[in-house]
Parts: C-alpha cells; sequence; structure tokens
C-alpha cells in the first residue's frame, strides 16, 4: 500500500504533536489505523444519512467530537498536509458502503485524518507521559484506545 505521507514529514507531525520519535514502521501502522477508523467513522455517518433519509453522506453526518474537532484544528495549525488516496486505497479492503458522500465529504477527509492522526500522538504521551518511542505494545494499547471511542 501506498504510505499516507512521507516518512519524514510523518516524523516532524509527531514530533510536533507530541514530541515523539517514529520511524517508517509507524508509518505504515498509522495508515491501518487511519483506514479502519475512516471506514468506522464512514459506516456510522452512512447510518446518519439513512436515519435522515438520504442517500448521500454528508459531512456533518460524521460522528466528530469536541475533542476530535480540537485535534483537526490542532493539525490544520501545524500546515501539514496528509495524502487521500492511500487512505482511500485502504477503505477497498472493507465492505463497500454502497452510498456515495459529498464533495463537502471529500473536503473533509484530510483534516479528519490529519486531527485523527495528532489525537494519536497525544494519546501515546496521555498512556505513558515520558514515552519518546513508541513500541508495539504502546502502538497496541493507542489502538484498543480508538477502536473503544472511535
Amino acid at each position: 500500500m501506498t504510505p499516507i505521507m512521507a516518512v519524514a514529514r510523518f516524523e516532524s507531525l509527531f514530533r510536533k504533536s507530541a514530541s515523539l520519535d517514529v520511524d517508517k514502521d509507524d508509518l505504515k501502522r498509522l495508515g491501518d489505523l487511519l483506514g479502519k477508523k475512516l471506514y468506522d467513522l464512514l459506516v456510522v455517518a452512512k447510518a446518519t444519512a439513512k436515519a435522515n433519509g438520504r442517500d448521500i453522506i454528508l459531512a456533518h453526518d460524521l460522528p466528530v467530537t469536541a475533542g476530535l474537532r480540537r485535534s483537526i484544528h490542532d493539525f490544520d495549525e501545524l500546515d501539514e498536509e496528509l495524502a487521500l488516496d492511500p487512505i482511500l486505497e485502504r477503505l477497498a479492503v472493507h465492505p463497500p458502503l454502497e452510498m456515495t458522500y459529498g464533495a463537502d465529504v471529500d473536503e473533509l477527509l484530510p483534516h479528519l485524518l490529519g486531527g485523527l492522526t495528532v489525537a494519536l500522538a497525544r494519546t501515546f504521551r496521555i498512556l505513558d507521559p515520558g514515552l519518546v518511542n513508541p513500541t508495539t505494545t504502546h502502538w497496541e494499547r493507542a489502538v484498543a484506545v480508538f477502536d473503544t471511542l472511535l
């Protein structure tokens, strides 16, 4: 699968967000997590759209919490970018949503994924305040938190 960003950009984003050192193996883990969480968010958004009698997912259907909104805002202030196509590649491994989404969702997705990335970096720091370089165990714990909350 195509990486969601260059390794140097990824390392910079995690350093800026939570003073963490990460590497290319962590980048693959991040891409996998973002693909999974994006699919989960779109499944909930699909249910919301259906409940409102629509056959298209709109941005306001996505379950974006206040904390995730803050992380999106913080990501946007870092002036970083994520490539959307590699994340959409990861969505292809999931069952089809059988519903399209609007242009507003297309616009929001890179910011949403960036916000999830910032939130993940900060989750590592919350779980282990002295952490410098996340290990597999740290990733497993952070993913468990995300699976519980998102």
